[in-house]
């Protein structure tokens, strides 16, 4: 006989309820502790840090910046903060303002925290140079000591501003890079910002002896530049020269080298003092060869015919049947520049004669959709990737958008916008034979470490070596008979093409207002260099065979001297 006690089944199912809230809280205080030991591991540690250490970031070294003959276009110089240990402070606050007073810039002085005996590092005043530095410790306050850190300084002053860019601060106070090459170069050039600690009691109390723990500082990395310091100079010298003489309101000069997209100057204007660049207009920041957009006129015949010519839509000494008057499109009515009209002109005598009826014609039988694809193929609509920051690229209409009338007035340069960089970046692609290279800047960035060469980047081949050859011929057919062959320097083959478009405000175009351009390359058998001169609103002549042409030759005079290229033709 089996004797089982009263509610033995009762209290089995009680054990094992038990035994499983026992078995879950054991479980659940395993899960919080793995939270707390593991995956918060780091961050209660760096709490816990916190609680007996304090940091103090030190000052990096900012990269340097190098032209392509080793000169230093930015450097760093010595500056001072000047900062308060109020633990050993032994005068007023009164008496530390008057005698700081006279090195404050004008601004007040912020030194309340010297009242807190707790703090051991109190920042006082920033950007002192080397002699103010002297004057304060020649007044032997105690508590007062000073921090060096490196402050960007220009050797050339403002050359190049608006390619450099500048070094601001950012939210939070932190160095940083704005716009060209330190904004784009901003995380190579910054270096790694170093912390000295130091360890503080239970009441947050500093302890001196623990100082001078640090983490060390990696300074920034260099650049070396593609640009040539004397080829900068020269160009930023005749485009001011330039402006004056025409009258012009802003203009711009960008030299490229045609075999690899290395920019060899580039020079605006307005620009600005980048050293002192608070006191500027803001819009002075962007560099309008990169940044602003401009529909380029007579100058963008040469990409047009270049087309055509690739195509085979048309051939150097093809017949224009429609050149011996106006062109009328729907409603509108397309003239030649200077309403002179030529019939029967070969397709050379159309770019020699800046003929826009011609170039209708040209457009007209390239048609609206290749003439698309083969804008896409030499980069425009599209950013060319220019090492600098702020580039922006104007879009073209959607492929499928083109009227009758856009392709007639994009076929001589009107009614499509373009940025400088994109022009000459396209032009340089006929100087070369056809390969269109993506522009830049920097050759090389090292350090004491390493260095690292940039490669030029090869985007495509928009046309062939035979159609380069053919549009050159035209474009120094153009030199040599066009408008502006008065200022054209002897003895020099030179291709190029001037243009004069009208500038478009509210939705129509000033008839008072051009932007006048020459675009060009020399030697034209064997080109060294790529050049774009653009002037807006040239009040002495609004032609860019009057303005901007006699420019870009003076230039080229001086580059010829500078690189001792000889004459070729007699």
């Amino acid at each position: 006989m089996t004797f089982q006690l009263p509610f033995a089944d009762e209290m089995v199912k009680r054990i094992k309820l038990l035994s499983f809230f026992f078995l879950f809280f054991f479980l659940l205080i395993m899960a919080k502790l793995f939270f707390w030991q593991v995956v918060k591991s780091k961050e209660l540690t760096n709490l816990s840090v916190q609680q007996y250490s304090a940091f103090i970031d030190l000052p990096v070294e900012r990269g340097k910046i190098f032209t392509a003959d080793n000169f230093p276009l930015v450097l760093n110089q010595p500056n001072f903060l000047l900062y308060a240990n109020p633990q050993q402070v032994k005068i007023s606050f009164s008496e530390i303002i008057d005698k700081l007073k006279e090195f404050s810039d004008g601004k007040e002085l912020k030194i309340s925290s010297l009242a807190n005996k707790n703090m051991l590092w109190v920042p006082l005043l920033k950007n002192l140079n080397e002699e103010t530095k002297e004057k304060i410790e020649k007044m032997a306050i105690a508590g007062l000591g000073f921090e060096e850190y490196p402050k960007r300084f220009y050797p050339e002053a403002s050359l190049s501003a608006q390619l450099l860019g500048f070094v601001g601060s950012d939210e939070q106070g932190q160095e940083m890079g704005y716009f060209g090459l330190e904004g784009y170069f901003d995380n190579e050039l910054k270096g790694k910002t170093g912390k000295r600690n130091f360890e503080q009691d239970a009441l947050g109390r500093p302890m001196p002896v623990s100082w001078q723990i640090e983490e060390k500082t990696i300074a920034g990395r260099n650049l070396f530049l593609n640009l040539d310091r004397p080829l900068q100079f020269l160009a930023e010298n005749h485009l001011k020269k330039g402006l004056e003489k025409y009258g012009a309101s802003a203009g711009s000069v960008t030299i490229m080298d045609p075999q690899d997209g290395a920019i060899l100057a580039m020079a605006s204007f307005p620009s600005y003092d980048q050293a002192n660049y608070s006191i500027f207009d803001p819009e002075l920041f962007r560099n309008p060869v990169i940044s602003s957009s401009f529909e380029p006129g007579s100058i963008f015949k040469t990409i047009v015919m270049a087309i055509g010519l690739d195509t085979k839509a048309v051939r150097p000494n093809d017949l224009c049947p429609s050149c011996n008057g106006p062109k009328k499109i729907s409603d509108y009515t397309i003239k030649t520049w200077n309403d002179k009209y030529y019939p029967n002109s070969s397709i050379t005598d159309i770019i020699v004669h800046s003929d826009n009826v011609g170039m209708i014609y040209v457009g007209e039988k390239i048609n609206s959709s290749r003439f698309y694809d083969y804008l896409k193929k030499f980069g425009f609509g599209d950013k060319t990737g220019i090492d600098l920051q702020g580039e922006a690229s104007p879009q073209l209409r959607n492929k499928n958008d083109w009227r009758e009338i856009d392709l007639a007035t994009a076929s001589f340069g009107q009614g499509i916008a373009v940025t400088p960089i994109q022009m000459i970046t396209a032009v340089s692609a006929i100087a070369n034979g056809g390969i269109l290279f993506q522009p830049q800047v920097v050759r090389k960035i090292f350090d004491d470490s390493r260095s690292i060469t940039i490669d030029p980047v090869k985007k495509g081949n928009p046309i062939s070596a035979e159609t380069a050859e053919q549009i050159t011929a035209m474009m120094v057919e153009a030199v040599e008979k066009g408008e502006a062959k008065w200022a054209k320097p002897k003895g020099y083959l030179i291709a190029g093409k001037t243009g004069t478009a009208q500038i478009p405000i509210a939705g129509h175009y000033d008839p008072q207002k051009t932007v006048a351009s020459f675009i060009g390359f020399a030697p034209a058998d064997k080109p060294r260099f790529v050049m774009l001169v653009s002037l807006n609103e040239p009040k002495s002549s609004p032609w860019g065979s009057e303005t901007a042409a006699p420019l870009w030759f003076e230039i080229a005079k001086d580059i010829f001297r500078l690189w001792h290229i000889p004459t070729s033709v007699k």
